[in-house]
């Protein structure tokens, strides 16, 4: 989903962040999770719409999450609430659902959205996510099979990841970056721990092309090989169909750089909390 222009990382030393869901202990569980994980945050807990209301016109917050679905209306509206709160700057808007990838698929998310959270990916996995938004961290020596074949874009974007510790391997075509995974195929190195590609690439390989291969014919899963794509394609199939085959979440040009690094950093820190399907088998 892309964010508004302004943008930007939440820097406060002690951040409030607008937790708000039907359910008292989904507040409490997100709630103790964020103090855990940020030092100093205030959270404030809201049932509903009315509540979350009251409390924005009360004193301005620094991050919302919410759930989809509430008892008095749904999060998308409280997103454009949000929005147009008197003396609201401008904030991230999280969505947090267990039905992420269908509404993700129909493209169903408003501009109000900043960002979205699939439930099933855990509490741990949602405290993580949010951390990336008030406090990113780096990963260093995180690798990144960076493919774009703009040479302008791309120098951007690599300063832009090597900022944060991000070891990138850049290659301008699909064939090239394809080539370079199955060379590592069966090994316990796969070479990389993120893709991210252009879905316009040089060559007979494209994005799509790409997204379809790792989780096909190499058989790496979402959580094992996080892949983000780039598109400036506004044709909603075409968004559906990138994530359908396998993309982990697509970035919509123009591209806010921040909001990449969000999203990427927020990838490797997924794949590397413990399997909840592999813990419970």
């Amino acid at each position: 989903m892309r964010a508004p222009p302004d943008v930007r990382h939440v820097t406060a030393e002690h951040p409030r962040v607008m937790v708000v869901d039907g359910s008292k202990l989904v507040r409490k569980l997100i709630g103790d999770m964020l103090r855990r994980d940020l030092p100093g945050v205030e959270v404030i807990g809201c049932a509903g719409l009315a509540e979350a209301e009251a409390a924005l016109a009360n004193a301005p917050v620094d991050l919302v999450t919410t759930s989809l679905a509430l008892p008095d209306g749904d999060g998308q509206t409280l997103a454009s609430r949000v929005r147009a709160a008197a003396g609201q700057r401008y904030v991230p808007v999280i969505v947090v659902s267990g039905d992420v990838q269908r509404h993700l698929e129909a493209r169903s998310f408003t501009d109000d959205v900043t960002d979205y959270f699939d439930k099933a990916d855990g509490y741990e996995a949602l405290a993580a996510f949010i951390r990336g938004y008030v406090q990113p961290e780096p990963i260093p020596g995180a690798r990144v099979l960076y493919v774009e074949d703009s040479i302008t874009v791309a120098v951007a974007t690599k300063r832009m990841l090597k900022s944060q510790g991000l070891e990138v391997i850049h290659l301008t075509r699909g064939d090239d970056a394809l080539f370079y995974l199955r060379e590592r195929l069966g090994e316990e190195d796969m070479g990389a721990d993120l893709v991210l590609t252009d879905v316009t690439l040089e060559g007979n390989i494209g994005g799509l092309d790409l997204v379809r291969a790792i989780r096909g014919e190499l058989g790496y899963s979402r959580r094992r090989l996080p892949v983000l794509v780039m598109t400036g394609d506004s044709n909603r199939d075409k968004q559906s169909g990138l994530l359908r085959e396998g993309a982990n979440d697509l970035v919509l040009k123009p591209i806010e750089q921040r909001l990449l690094l969000t999203k990427a950093l927020f990838q490797l820190r997924l794949s590397r909390l413990p399997d909840r399907d592999a813990a419970s088998a």
